[in-house]
C-alpha cells in the first residue's frame, strides 16, 4: 500500500507508547503512521460523500489502553470534536482514561510530575527522554486548545451489549469508527451467545448501527483470515499492509 496521507516517515518517537503515554503489558501498540493514514482516509471519504469537513466525534470500541484514540488526538485534534472508547477488559479502560486524560492540560501536567520524580529516583535516560517529549506534547496541547478542547469518554462494555452502548453514547452521534479488533494472539473476542461467536465482526458491526450517524465511516483493521461484511454496509475502500487488513465501510 502507497500512504496517501501520512506519506513522510516522520520521527514519533515522541508519542511512542510507553514513555509518556501508558502502555498496556503484552498488547503491542498500533503503528502512529498507519493510525493517521487511516483515520484522514476516513476523514477524505467522509468529506467527499457527505460533503462534510467539521470535526468529528471518534469512537473506538476495542480500544484497548486508549493509544491509538490518544495519539489521533495530538495528530489530528483540530479535526475531532470528541474521542470515545470502550473495552470489555477493566484494566485496559482504566489505561484508557489516563491516556486520554493527557490530552488536556491538567492530565499532562500530573503525567509529568510522576516522570520527574522517576528521573529523580532513578535517573535513567529513558526518564529523560520521556520528560523533554512530555514538554513537546505540552506544547501541542496548548495550541490546540487555542482551537477547541477534544472531549473524552472511556467506559467498559462488551461491544456487542446494546444497551450498555447507548447509555454511554448518544444514539447516532458517531462520525467515524477506527478499531484494530482481536486478532487471537494478544486479545480474543469475547462473547455470550452463538451468534456473536459464529460472526463477532458482524455483530459488532450491527450493534454500531445503534450510534453511528448519518455521515458516519467505519474503519476497521484485521488479519487476513477474519471477514468483514455485513448486509447493513457497503464497503469503500480496502488495502493490506503487512499482516494487517483495513476496511473503510459506510453504513447503506
Amino acid at each position: 500500500m502507497q500512504y496517501q496521507y501520512a506519506k513522510e516517515r516522520l520521527d514519533y518517537s515522541d508519542l511512542s507508547s510507553g514513555r509518556v503515554f501508558y502502555s498496556l503489558p503484552g498488547h503491542p501498540a498500533f503503528p502512529v503512521r498507519l493510525s493517521s493514514e487511516i483515520f484522514q482516509q476516513c476523514l477524505a471519504i467522509r468529506e467527499a460523500i457527505y460533503q462534510i469537513a467539521s470535526p468529528c466525534t471518534l469512537y473506538d470500541p476495542c480500544c484497548g489502553a486508549g493509544y491509538s484514540l490518544s495519539v489521533l488526538g495530538y495528530l489530528h485534534g483540530e479535526k475531532i470534536q470528541k474521542l470515545v472508547g470502550s473495552d470489555v477488559d477493566e484494566k485496559a479502560v482504566a489505561l484508557a482514561k489516563q491516556n486520554l486524560g493527557l490530552l488536556n492540560i491538567s492530565g499532562l501536567n500530573n503525567r509529568m510530575h510522576e516522570i520527574s520524580e522517576m528521573l529523580r529516583l532513578y535517573g535513567k535516560e529513558s526518564h529523560k527522554e520521556a520528560l523533554a517529549s512530555s514538554h513537546v506534547l505540552q506544547n501541542r496541547i496548548a495550541s490546540l486548545n487555542k482551537a477547541h478542547h477534544i472531549t473524552t469518554k472511556v467506559f467498559q462494555t462488551n461491544i456487542f451489549d446494546s444497551k450498555t452502548l447507548l447509555e454511554n453514547i448518544t444514539g447516532k452521534s458517531v462520525d467515524i469508527v477506527f478499531t484494530d479488533i482481536p486478532y487471537g494472539q494478544h486479545s480474543q473476542w469475547q462473547t455470550d451467545s452463538s451468534t456473536e461467536t459464529a460472526k463477532p465482526v458482524w455483530s459488532m458491526l450491527n450493534t454500531l448501527l445503534n450510534v453511528l450517524s448519518s455521515s458516519s465511516i467505519v474503519a476497521i483493521v484485521s488479519d487476513k483470515e477474519q471477514k468483514i461484511a455485513h448486509e447493513s454496509y457497503q464497503r469503500m475502500k480496502q488495502f493490506q499492509i503487512g499482516k494487517r487488513r483495513v476496511h473503510i465501510l459506510k453504513p447503506i
